[in-house]
């Protein structure tokens, strides 16, 4: 955890923000029985000197285990102005996720916190992927992650070990068919979707690969990593393509010189045509690009990331 905090810190500081999110895990890196002291010691590290970017949330147990309220509540009174999300894992349904989101803000109330911390939640269950569009749409979730491993083991055997690789899970169908549900019940939610992980921590080309598919192909927007030797390939596959990114500026830049009516721009040697529909998505690209640390063109840097008084 103190490692994911330095890297963190020291790629915010090369990059000038967090690039990517720390989530401590309070599930599985608790021994039984320590949960409580398991929980402080995120709390404590939530409100150190290493959290520089206050980008550091914490996944807590499922909702059906005996201490997840009084993990919440750990976690909530003692770092719960800096906490950036809890993420709920293994919901079986969304009257689950409804459950969490309600004793959450139950216990948010109870302490007196002036802030709802935003809820993340892992798709990793037969139900909770069945009711994937309805668990987007609660109001109080931000992000949904896909849970691979998990997933997987619910099938039983049925899905052959090759369907966690970093290249078979992208191929068997019945994953395939998880993650793009996934992601477009996020997208039409106006959610955030995250793309599961890549276990061959050392085969970095494997992941590059995974990730480009994940960004280009199936719409996600943000990947886990299991190992940090992950983030920067993955933060960097994430990233928009340089050409789109100077598409991007000059569009925008022409659209707002005209008061954001249609404009003409030569891109890859053909003329288009752009209107506020292509707007709206060149947009999410300069966002991206910005989000990522990319250089952006001075002038679309001055013009739609600089604070002015």
């Amino acid at each position: 955890m103190r490692k994911s905090l330095a890297l963190q810190a020291e790629l915010g500081e090369r990059f000038g923000s967090a690039v990517f999110d720390a989530t401590l895990d309070a599930e599985d890196g608790a021994p039984v029985g320590g949960e409580r002291e398991h929980a402080l010691l995120i709390a404590e590290l939530v409100n150190g000197a290493g959290n520089r970017w206050n980008r550091v949330g914490a996944r807590v147990h499922p909702i059906d285990h005996a201490v997840f309220d009084e993990e919440v509540h750990t976690l909530l009174s003692h770092c719960g102005d800096r906490l950036a999300y809890l993420m709920v894992p293994k919901p079986r349904h969304a009257q689950d996720v409804a459950e969490a989101c309600r004793r959450i803000d139950a216990i948010t109330a109870g302490i007196g916190l002036p802030r709802r911390v935003p809820v993340h939640v892992l798709i990793e269950t037969h139900g909770a992927l069945r009711d994937v569009w309805h668990i987007a749409a609660h109001p109080r979730v931000e992000s949904l992650s896909f849970g691979l491993m998990d997933f997987v083991s619910a099938h039983r055997g049925a899905i052959p070990a090759h369907g966690m690789s970093a290249e078979g899970q992208f191929r068997h169908p019945l994953v395939l068919r998880a993650k793009t549900e996934i992601s477009a019940a996020a997208h039409a939610a106006g959610k955030t979707p995250s793309h599961g992980v890549v276990t061959e921590f050392n085969d970095l080309d494997a992941l590059r690969a995974a990730a480009r598919k994940a960004a280009r192909e199936l719409g996600y927007t943000r990947m886990w990593s299991i190992h940090p030797n992950q983030i920067l390939p993955i933060v960097e596959a994430f990233a928009p393509d340089e050409q789109d990114v100077e598409d991007g500026a000059a569009i925008l830049l022409a659209a707002q010189a005209v008061g954001w009516g249609p404009v003409r721009h030569k891109t890859r040697g053909s003329d288009t045509l752009h209107d506020r529909a292509s707007y709206r998505y060149y947009w999410h690209v300069l966002e991206r690009a910005h989000r990522t640390g990319r250089a952006l063109p001075p002038a679309a840097l001055a013009a739609f990331f600089t604070e002015t008084s």
